[in-house]
């Protein structure tokens, strides 16, 4: 008997909405901090006396931006390589991390010490991308896998996200000093994260970890028998004593396609998070903080809903194929639009082409390829951790890459030309989806990551 069948085949209760509130309020957190330095990014430069006139102007820009990033590329290959010491040993440091460096931004007084303090936020942020879709996938049922790491880590971030914008403009309305606002908004992130912390220690151990990784059959049994009420007759040690080298050789396309679509996406959806609401927000004549809660609560938050509402009935891939093809769509519409229209343009009918590129990625590989669904249910659970690790970084790099290049292609080609290269990004991403991503909706771990096939379970 396969052990974790009772686990497959429990029906989604209270034990999954607490797993479900303990992991997502991370995400939370990590949508609150990765979208509010686009938000007040302007009005921090200008606390610093840095303009556009400035020299280092450009710079500043990319790094405030992209250091939380690059932290969270760092921290994501760390948390994945220990999460194989436990998943739930270092679940709780993660987001005390994110307290922490959330908090710290209130006190900086210059650009680099705001950069040296969101690095250090992001390698919360990193390990968080690690360890929550995989504890939430662990714990899962088979049935509903999909909903619960689409709504933990696609709709929790975006309800970070437009938390962040209400604040930007209550704050905002109160006629609060600009140098105030900012460090109020970044200090923020502070407080779902640190509520957090005790709930994620006392959350127990995945029994996935214990029968397979460390090999604990009395852990595993009660483990078992806690979440489900089942007691499992489990007579003989099953644990994985294959090296990484064995699976990293045996499934690597599947692994490298991972990476390589989470690098991609989060080229085109951090131009969007960080550059939205300053660069193709003043193109629209909207303040940041409106443009980023009409997007997120007209487009991204409905796309969320469409994957709850398919991907387990439709599936992750022909979401995903489907979300990058609209997001191509749109993409390059708006970018022709705004290039034929030129002067006369209307804000509306380009803000609306701009929001569907949204709503497809949210209802695509927002949910998807950036939940961290593909790592979890791709890889066996003995490489579980470093897979995930290995494209959460991929696509930290990519968000950091493009906090670098998006700037830069707007400043120098201009918005039509960098709107549509994200476009294209965007259809080679549906290509690569349809060719080499396996289906894995409704499958227990073990046969869609094909860990079965070398399983040996009495």
């Amino acid at each position: 008997m396969n052990p974790f069948k009772p686990l497959d085949d429990k029906k989604f209760d209270i034990f999954h909405i607490k797993s479900l509130m303990t992991t997502g309020m991370g995400v939370f957190t990590d949508g609150y901090d990765l979208s509010s330095i686009g938000i007040v990014l302007l009005t921090v430069l200008s606390a610093f006396n840095i303009h556009k006139g400035s020299p280092a102007y450009n710079i500043y820009v990319s790094l405030i931006s992209g250091s939380a990033l690059i932290g969270a590329a760092i921290g994501a290959i760390v948390f994945g390589l220990l999460s194989n010491k436990g998943r739930k040993t270092f679940y709780g440091i993660d987001v005390g991390l994110l307290s922490i460096g959330a908090l710290l931004q209130a006190f900086v007084t210059s650009p680099l010490e705001l950069i040296i303090v969101r690095f250090l936020l992001g390698l919360g942020v990193g390990a968080d991308y690690v360890l929550s879709p995989m504890i939430m996938a662990e714990h899962s049922n088979a049935k509903d896998r999909g909903k619960i790491i689409a709504l933990g880590f696609g709709l929790f971030w975006g309800f970070g996200a437009t938390t962040a914008a209400l604040i930007y403009l209550a704050l905002t309305a109160l006629g609060i000093s600009p140098n105030l606002i900012w460090r109020i908004v970044l200090a923020a992130g502070a407080i779902p994260a640190a509520s957090v912390i005790y709930l994620r220690r006392k959350i127990p151990e995945t029994a996935r970890f214990l029968g397979r990784i460390k090999g604990d059959l009395n852990e595993l049994k009660q483990v078992i028998k806690n979440v489900t009420g089942i007691e499992v007759n489990v007579n003989r040690n099953f644990k994985d004593d294959k090296g990484f080298s064995f699976y990293l050789s045996k499934y690597w396309k599947q692994f490298l396609a991972a990476c390589i679509l989470w690098f991609l996406f989060d080229i085109v959806a951090y131009s969007g998070i960080l550059f939205g609401p300053s660069l193709i927000a003043s193109s629209l004549g909207l303040n940041s903080g409106t443009f980023q809660l009409v997007i997120e609560g007209a487009f991204i938050v409905p796309g969320g809903l469409i994957a709850l509402a398919l991907i387990d009935r439709v599936g992750r891939k022909p979401l995903q194929v489907l979300g990058f093809i609209g997001m191509t769509i749109s993409l390059v519409a708006f970018s022709i639009y705004k290039d034929i229209a030129g002067m006369t343009f209307s804000p509306l009918i380009a803000l609306m082409l701009y929001g569907l590129s949204q709503l497809s990625q949210q209802a695509g590989p927002g949910s998807v390829s950036a939940s961290g669904m593909l790592g979890v249910e791709l890889a066996p659970t003995k490489v579980r951790g470093f897979v995930q690790s290995l494209t959460v970084a991929s696509g930290r790099i990519g968000a950091a890459l493009t906090s670098f290049v998006f700037p830069a292609l707007f400043s120098i080609y201009g918005e039509s030309f960098a709107v549509a290269f994200l476009g294209g990004v965007s259809l080679v991403s549906a290509i690569i989806t349809l060719i080499l991503i396996p289906e894995t909706k409704g499958k227990p771990l073990e046969e869609s990551s094909r860990e079965i096939e070398v399983m040996e379970i009495s």
